[in-house]
């Protein structure tokens, strides 16, 4: 067997193979015996069908199987030969007839790991935001379960709408003159001040009173999430059906130890709100700045990305999109989302993804990161807590699954993140306000 390599590009190469001819001849024999045992030809008994029969009847699958038999028995050998490593399943090109008493070709197209260099990985400078929760964050907190507890009520006194009142409308869209589909609903209720509706939508119903018709017109901009109303003007009519007020219920002990919690006064959950927050908010500022070093290390290397894997990370982000919208009852149908478009919406995306986790890759391999078999035990530990399931066992259905493999690599990715952060020079900067943002 011989083996050249040909460079199609940096992340893409074939594999030309060449079978001599004695190897093929011998092949061909071989299949072609298997098949006179079984032959079932009329007038002959089972093993005793002539080679030239065998031929006439089977000749073509015969040697179509050699030649599958052949690059099956080969195509290994021959990765290993040249340490081409594919990424993904080769794509091979077989077209070419077996004969006897000549060589075979066959080529298989491979995607590889792109090679490149990186400098300057470690020592990174980047901004991190300070930890700071505050009051007033505590506060916004306790404000939304006092909500959740709430009761609405019918406004008694003669004014309008205004922030925290609930609206109840009744309204329709329309491009031109024509009905948005979809955008129409009857007393529908409406917190006003929450920003989740169309944009501008709350706003326009400021001071409308109880029975008031009014009529005007929204933009949306050109990355809104509906494709169907991007860069669109849509005109509203609406109809206050009635308004509504939200009655708190007092802040107090009774009203802690009425939630069920295992606490039960208003400075307990105070401090567990306070504790949450926290948590939270390190972990988005860690978040943060893993993803700010990783960025820069990114944008200062160029190579080309095998396609297979970004086209794999397309896949899995536009399946979990799906997962999610069928959880809250919508699809891709109804928001007026196809599936290419999807695709090319996440593939900048999932490029920054790839790239990033190739990086991440190299690194661990100069650095010789390696998961630890503490780090592994640690990690379904972990996992036990979450489940409520042993560690054992769940280590037993990773193993019988396959999903170690997987598992390893996310926990490379996580050490060579933390080992990546503990070697850069991180400045603590006072965190940018939503409004400031905005």
């Amino acid at each position: 067997m011989k083996t050249t390599v040909e460079e199609i590009s940096s992340v893409k190469k074939k594999i030309l193979v060449e079978i001599e001819a004695k190897d093929v001849d011998q092949k061909i024999e071989s299949v072609f015996k298997k098949y006179a045992k079984k032959a079932k030809i009329k007038g002959f008994r089972p093993g005793k069908v002539p080679m030239k029969m065998v031929e006439k009847y089977y000749g073509d699958q015969v040697f179509e199987d050699a030649a599958n038999d052949i690059v099956r028995e080969t195509l290994a050998k021959a990765i290993h030969e040249t340490e081409v490593y594919p990424l993904s399943m080769p794509v091979l090109e077989n077209d070419e007839i077996i004969k006897k008493g000549q060589d075979y070709k066959y080529a298989a197209i491979i995607e590889v790991r792109p090679e490149f260099e990186l400098k300057d990985y470690l020592g990174v400078k980047v901004e991190k935001d300070k930890l700071i929760v505050n009051d007033d964050d505590v506060d916004t907190q306790v404000k939304a379960i006092l909500k959740a507890h709430g009761k609405l009520t019918p406004l008694t006194e003669e004014r309008g709408i205004q922030k925290e009142d609930y609206a109840v409308v009744s309204y329709q869209g329309f491009e031109g003159d024509n009905a948005v589909e979809g955008m129409k609903a009857e007393n529908y209720s409406l917190y006003i001040g929450g920003g989740s509706f169309y944009p501008g939508f709350e706003d326009e119903l400021i001071g409308l009173k109880k029975g008031d018709k009014k009529e005007f017109s929204t933009s949306f901009k050109d990355d809104y999430i509906n494709p169907k109303l991007k860069g669109k003007t849509i005109r509203f009519t609406v109809e206050i059906t009635d308004i509504k007020s939200i009655e708190l219920p007092a802040l107090d002990d009774a009203f802690v130890k009425g939630l069920g919690l295992e606490f039960d006064t208003v400075d307990a959950l105070k401090e567990r709100i306070k504790s949450d927050l926290t948590s939270r908010e390190e972990k988005r500022i860690e978040t943060d700045l893993r993803t700010k070093i990783i960025n820069a290390i990114s944008d200062s290397v160029t190579f080309d990305l095998p396609e297979s894997l970004v086209e794999n990370e397309i896949e899995a982000s536009i399946d979990n999109m799906k997962n999610n919208f069928m959880r809250s009852g919508a699809s891709f149908e109804k928001l007026g989302l196809s599936h290419d478009r999807m695709k090319t919406e996440f593939r900048p995306i999932a490029e920054r993804n790839i790239k990033a986790s190739l990086i991440l890759g190299k690194i661990a391999k100069l650095e010789k990161l390696e998961v630890e078999e503490k780090e592994l035990s640690d990690s379904f530990e972990e996992m036990a807590k979450e489940s409520g399931h042993p560690a054992e066992e769940l280590r037993k259905f990773y193993e019988a699954n396959d999903y170690m493999e997987g598992l390893k690599q996310t926990l490379l990715k996580e050490k060579t993140l933390k080992y990546l952060v503990e070697n850069a020079s991180v400045t603590e900067v006072e965190p940018v306000k939503k409004s400031e943002k905005d």
